[in-house]
């Protein structure tokens, strides 16, 4: 089968065009909490390589569903990066010249 084929092989009686309108969907498999899955590690304000992962190129902190963090791993997360910007450890914001 070609790549076309497979991917209408599940749903012969819809078209192409109605997969179009509709967009592709795709489904990613769930990210699990590094903090979860790994009891070792903890959250450190400190630990500046492990924010930078959390942290956008702007200075954003990146949200749960990207990051894949469970609700309380993010809000220590979100806590500490805030630590480490007022200690400026990180920066809040990258000037871009």
């Amino acid at each position: 089968m070609t790549h076309s084929s497979e991917k209408y092989a599940r749903n012969a009686d819809r078209t192409a065009t109605e997969d179009d309108k509709r967009g592709a969907k795709t489904f990613a498999r769930k990210k699990a909490c590094r903090y979860c899955s790994d009891k070792n590690l903890q959250v450190d304000f400190k630990d500046q390589a492990a924010l930078k992962y959390f942290v956008t190129e702007r200075g954003k902190i990146i949200p749960r569903r990207i990051s894949g963090n469970c609700a309380k791993h993010q809000r220590q997360i979100a806590k500490a990066i805030k630590r480490a910007r007022a200690l400026a450890l990180i920066p809040y914001l990258v000037i871009q010249g």
